[in-house]
Formats: structure tokens, C-alpha cells, sequence
């Protein structure tokens, strides 16, 4: 029953909410927030499973699909999203798919989520394969539209995993990696869009982030896979060349120019005196990771 969630739950430290001043009603949402990253921190190992289920799906070629109704929804086409310029992925890489489709990002598609039916099909539309990561995101953690898509994912051979904000859900059932972040109710009976959304954002960041840096996307703690598609990224592109290499400004857009706007690599000629072709081959062999392929030249 819906009512026994506890996101549904009335929060007991907020029933005067409509008659507090505007400062005690963000003290009061803060205090609550700041509840979430203890609440996250406590399923760590849980995340880190699906954070390890999802490398393998991209070590084999395959995808990481987020997929939900709702905010949830929106979380994981946010994450996705925020993917290719932060990791130079290409946009099939990482998906989010939401109940009702584009219009649904913008209002509510009545009907979208209750459909097991239309789950399933979202994700026959993107000819999802076994090597593909189905992550399903649930604040409640018994939307069916989530659910007929688990249970198609698991069909297929798919690793299929889940995010929920209430204990014992029922979508863990369909994931074989779930994660449960048990937000307790909302300052705001049933708003799940507040503690349950902070919570969701938090661990996509941990999965996709954590992800990427074992896909060789990120070097020390740069992102050098950065598209550099507006002139503030262009900017970050070139400091970072010249703080990781330590040569001036000059230089770095030198070789900026030089690499074809391919930040890595930039870095990885600087770093080792060779020319294009011989650096793209050298971190194409070392799967995109600059240190590997920094400790295979010295071998050679």
C-alpha cells in the first residue's frame, strides 16, 4: 500500500510548515537534507556493486540506461545528459528514458507510469542487448513502468539494477543489484522531488562519475575527456593542459590546436614528446587511460 511508504509518510518535525517564517522553512529543509548523504553513505558497497556492473557493460561495449517516471526520470536524463560534455561519451553511451517520453520532461503524461507495457517498450526502441546496464529509478520503488522494464531487461540478459527511497521495494525484487536510500518522509507530505531527488542525484553522480574515471576518462582529478563546446570550456580545456603538463599558455593552446581539440590528447604529447598519430595509438591501446599509457612507453 502506497500509504505505508515512508516517503509518503507525514514528517512529524514539520506539521506547523504553512505557519513558519520563510527563513525557518529553509533552515528546516536544509536540516533534512543534510539527513540524505548519511542515508547514502550507508549503501556505499551497494553502489559500488552497480558502479562495477556498469564499467563491465562499457568494457564490453554495452549501455547504461537509466530509466523512470516522473523525477526520476528526469534524474537520470539529467545525469545522462551532463555525460557528454563532462566525459566526451558519445550520447549512445550513457541514456535516460522517462515514462511519456520527451514531453514528459517538461509535464506530466498522464497514465505514463502505470504502464508495465510501455516499459518494456521504451526499452525495445533502443534495441537494448545483454551487455547493456538497466539501472531502474524509483523514488517509491513500485512505479510499474519501471517494473515491466526490469522485468524485459532481465529477459534479454541485460545487468539490471535499481534506486529506491524506501526499504523493501518492490522493484528490488526485479533488479539483481538494487539500492535502497531510505530518505524518511519529506518536509512536504509525499514530495518526492525533495529529500528522494537530492538522494537519487547523489548516487547517478557516484555511478557515472565513479564509472567513467575506470573507463581512463579522467586523469588525477581532471576531466579530460572534456568537449570543449562553448568558450568557459574552451578556457578549462587549456589550463588544464598546461597545470597537468606545466607548460604556459602558449604552449597548452599550441598543442590544443595540435591535438584537434582532444584535450587527453594534448596532455599525453606534452607529456611524452610524441607526435599524433603516435600518441592517439599509444592511448588507444591503453584503453584511453594516460598513466598506463605513460608506463607502457617506458617500457618499451
Amino acid at each position: 500500500m502506497i500509504e505505508n511508504l515512508t516517503t509518503e509518510g507525514r514528517n512529524l518535525l514539520t506539521q506547523d510548515l504553512d505557519q513558519l517564517s520563510t527563513r525557518s522553512v529553509l533552515k528546516l529543509m536544509q536540516e533534512e537534507d543534510a539527513k540524505v548523504s548519511l542515508a547514502v553513505r550507508e549503501k556505499l558497497g551497494e553502489i559500488e556493486r552497480v558502479t562495477q556492473t556498469v564499467i563491465k557493460s562499457f568494457q564490453a561495449g554495452g549501455r547504461l540506461i537509466y530509466i523512470g517516471a516522473g523525477t526520476s526520470g528526469r534524474m537520470g536524463i539529467l545525469d545522462a545528459v551532463e555525460c557528454v560534455p563532462t566525459f566526451g561519451t558519445d550520447p549512445e553511451m550513457v541514456q535516460g528514458i522517462i515514462a511519456g517520453g520527451e514531453t514528459a520532461i517538461y509535464r506530466a503524461v498522464e497514465g505514463a507510469e502505470d504502464s508495465p507495457e510501455l516499459g518494456r517498450a521504451d526499452l525495445e526502441k533502443v534495441g537494448l542487448t545483454k551487455e547493456d546496464t538497466v539501472l531502474g529509478i524509483a523514488a517509491s520503488g513500485r512505479t510499474p513502468y519501471v517494473i515491466g522494464a526490469l522485468k524485459y531487461a532481465n529477459q534479454v540478459g541485460a545487468s539490471t539494477a535499481s534506486l529506491s527511497c524506501n526499504a523493501n521495494a518492490e522493484i528490488s525484487r526485479y533488479a539483481k543489484y538494487p539500492i535502497e536510500i531510505v530518505t524518511g518522509a519529506e518536509i512536504l507530505t509525499g514530495s518526492t522531488r525533495l529529500k528522494a531527488g537530492t538522494a537519487q542525484k547523489m548516487v547517478l553522480n557516484m555511478i557515472s562519475t565513479a564509472a567513467m574515471i575506470g573507463m581512463g576518462k579522467v586523469y588525477s582529478n581532471y576531466m579530460v575527456d572534456v568537449q570543449p563546446t562553448n568558450e568557459k570550456l574552451m578556457r578549462r580545456a587549456k589550463t588544464m593542459i598546461s597545470q597537468i603538463t606545466g607548460c604556459n599558455e602558449e604552449t597548452a593552446a599550441e598543442y590544443y590546436e595540435r591535438s584537434r581539440h582532444q584535450v587527453k590528447l594534448a596532455i599525453f604529447m606534452l607529456l611524452t614528446g610524441l607526435d599524433y598519430e603516435e600518441a592517439k595509438g599509444k592511448l588507444t591501446e591503453s584503453q584511453g587511460f594516460i598513466r598506463r599509457a605513460i608506463e607502457h612507453k617506458k617500457e618499451l
